[in-house]
């Protein structure tokens, strides 16, 4: 007898995995529960296959609870897909249970409605080391606020003495105090004491966490790092972006819509128009934000544009709206191409051989230390003035 061809469902948690099979019409073949460990992944796999050939296999958070299994399965060279969670109304409509999940995904993936290929295990790390250090700035925030609410009620020798203080000025001012006073002023002091300490850790933290990012973001995708504007927090988001979303990197068109910065059409009988999109990655629609403002504050070629679309009547917020769908345009070359960056490593040593100092340089080029600095470490791409300070150190 010939053997029959299967699809695959998984229903996925912490701790166990719920698999069903079905037949390639759709019919319910059976369903077993495993633990979430090697042995588990590889009896799930056993189990799958003992029905028939294995078409695919539908996932529930290929990039959470299933990454396990997703992993197993493809070292399998089997094919994997992304399951959505079902709607609310379905699930309203056939009930809620870990085998009734199983079997969704199972026709999910039988359908065609899901296709996604799972997430690109690529920018795991970039992601743990981002989700990392989003969470020391949140921390530090709410510890500076803290710091604000607790002067706020403080005793007035207390207001009094930091009052004029700001920034990390006021952090380094209360972190290193001495306690006196009586038990109001102490217990006041010592709080503040304590939450300026917290904030001195979580910003050394927060700046380790950053440079690992850098380090880690450059060597993913150096051309999109070295991009006018893009840091290591912008880039590292667009990276987790394009990595969690592989199957919308297919056109450029596709990317900007990923990212809610293509325009949607909201015509109408006679009037056509567009629209601002609402939808996509937010974080990565952000991200796009922060690159735009970033360029017309100090980019000339961006402050060119702005002056000529402000000229042509268009507000800050269609500028900025252009600005980002043509940084999308952008970055979809750098996630989609090799970019060779090219090499600086050479500036920094052939200047100080040669003693010469960051503002002899910065002068003789019109622009400020600070600019000539970035250019020598590689956070600031900026390929002609690279390649004449480079002509010019030679000469010098």
């Amino acid at each position: 007898m010939d053997q029959q061809w299967v699809f695959g469902g998984v229903d996925s948690h912490a701790d166990t995995i719920h698999v069903a099979v079905v037949t390639d019409n759709g019919g319910h073949l059976a369903d077993a529960e495993f633990p979430t460990t090697t042995a588990g992944y590889t009896a799930a796999l056993a189990f799958l296959g003992a029905h028939g050939d294995v078409v695919a296999i539908g996932v529930e958070g290929t990039a959470s609870y299933g990454t396990g299994f997703t992993r197993a399965a493809r070292a399998a060279r089997l094919t994997v897909v992304e399951v959505n969670r079902p709607d609310r109304a379905e699930r309203r409509r056939s009930g809620k249970s870990d085998p009734i999940d199983a079997y969704a995904a199972a026709r999910a993936a039988l359908s065609g409605r899901a296709s996604s290929a799972p997430k690109d295990e690529t920018v795991t790390g970039i992601r743990a080391l981002h989700n990392a250090a989003r969470s020391t700035v949140k921390a530090r925030t709410a510890a500076i606020n803290q710091i604000g609410h607790i002067l706020v009620s403080a005793p007035d020798a207390i207001r009094d003495r930091y009052r004029g203080l700001r920034g990390k000025t006021l952090i380094d001012t209360l972190a290193r105090q001495r306690l006196h006073g009586d038990t109001v002023h102490t217990a006041v002091l010592t709080a503040l004491k304590s939450l300026a300490r917290r904030v001195q850790t979580l910003t050394a933290e927060h700046d380790e966490l950053t440079a690992a990012l850098d380090g880690v973001a450059s060597a993913h995708n150096p051309g999109l790092r070295a991009a006018y504007g893009i840091g290591p927090d912008t880039a590292a988001q667009l990276l987790i972006t394009a990595g969690g979303n592989p199957d919308r990197l297919r056109t450029e068109a596709s990317f900007a819509a990923l990212c809610g910065v293509a325009p949607v059409p909201a015509s109408s009988g006679k009037t056509t128009r567009h629209r601002l999109s609402r939808g996509g990655d937010r974080a990565a629609n952000a991200a796009l934000y922060r690159i735009a403002l970033v360029r017309m504050a100090s980019d000339a070629r961006t402050r060119e544009y702005v002056a000529r679309q402000s000229a042509a009547g268009r507000t800050k917020k269609e500028i900025i709206r252009l600005l980002k769908r043509a940084i999308a345009r952008e970055v979809f070359r750098y996630l989609t191409t090799t970019v060779t960056v090219p090499d600086i490593a050479d500036l920094r040593p052939l200047r100080r051989s040669k003693n010469i100092t960051l503002t002899t340089v910065a002068e003789h080029f019109g622009v400020w230390p600070a600019v000539i600095s970035c250019v020598e470490r590689g956070t600031r791409r900026d390929d002609d003035l690279a390649g004449a300070y480079r002509d010019w150190l030679t000469a010098a």
